[in-house]
């Protein structure tokens, strides 16, 4: 075994982070985190679903830039990635503008389901 071989190959697929830069990573998820918790208790009103959904895509970014290393990896996998994140965001969209379709029918079917 050479000196070098560390079970990555020379042009290194560790990349190493301070912990200076992990932390605020760290730090960032959670305050994001708390952001949401305090974003679902407020009276943001037919919002509320457009608010939780951008700081969870803004969490999921964090995570596939850092902790996936996409920030590293070739251009092709990050616009494979860009691509799928605007298709589910394009599916949610259309999905939550039939949302006013269907909306009352479950509000009725609930109140006639609830426990009395």
């Amino acid at each position: 075994m050479h000196a070098h071989d560390s079970g990555h190959d020379q042009h290194g697929f560790s990349h190493v982070m301070p912990i200076k830069g992990l932390l605020a990573i760290f730090f960032a998820l959670v305050g994001l985190t708390v952001a949401t918790v305090v974003a679902a208790q407020l009276p943001t009103g037919r919002f509320d679903i457009v608010v939780a959904m951008v700081i969870a895509v803004i969490k999921a970014l964090i995570v596939a830039t850092w902790f996936m290393h996409l920030r590293h990896d070739k251009v092709l996998n990050i616009i494979a990635f860009a691509g799928s994140l605007f298709f589910v965001i394009l599916f949610l969209g259309f999905a939550m503008l039939d949302k006013g379709q269907y909306e009352s029918d479950l509000a009725r079917n609930a109140a006639i389901t609830a426990p009395r």
